[in-house]
């Protein structure tokens, strides 16, 4: 019987566990590339009609960006607002040009070879 208890709480345990990895963890930058750019323009903007008749913008923008090393890649990501001018973003990359996430960032946290080129 006690055996059956033990079973039955470790299995509980393990649940738990689970649900704190999925609810704390964010897949979308979970083993990433990250590469970084300033934003110098205005997205381009596509608006989409929703079945029940509202309408979304996404604004997309199509940026050279830098990894940590210095090394440049276009890459083409989208925003469902239009982003800031002149602020920083660190783009997640999977795949070599999948943008799944971004954050903004402040200059002095940028790699110091990307702060070097973005000057």
């Amino acid at each position: 019987m006690k055996k059956a208890f033990l079973g039955i709480g470790a299995l509980f345990i393990l649940f738990i566990a689970g649900l704190i990895v999925l609810i704390t963890v964010d897949f979308n930058r979970l083993n990433k590339d990250p590469y970084y750019v300033q934003i110098t323009a205005d997205g381009e903007a596509e608006e989409h009609k929703a079945d029940n008749g509202e309408i979304f913008t996404t604004y997309w923008y199509e940026l050279p960006a830098l990894n940590d090393k210095g090394e440049e890649k276009i890459l083409k990501f989208s925003a469902q607002k239009n982003l800031r001018q002149d602020a920083y973003l660190q783009l997640y990359v999977k795949k070599g040009s999948e943008v799944t996430s971004y954050d903004e960032v402040q200059f002095n946290e940028l790699p110091v070879k990307v702060q070097k080129q973005i000057k």
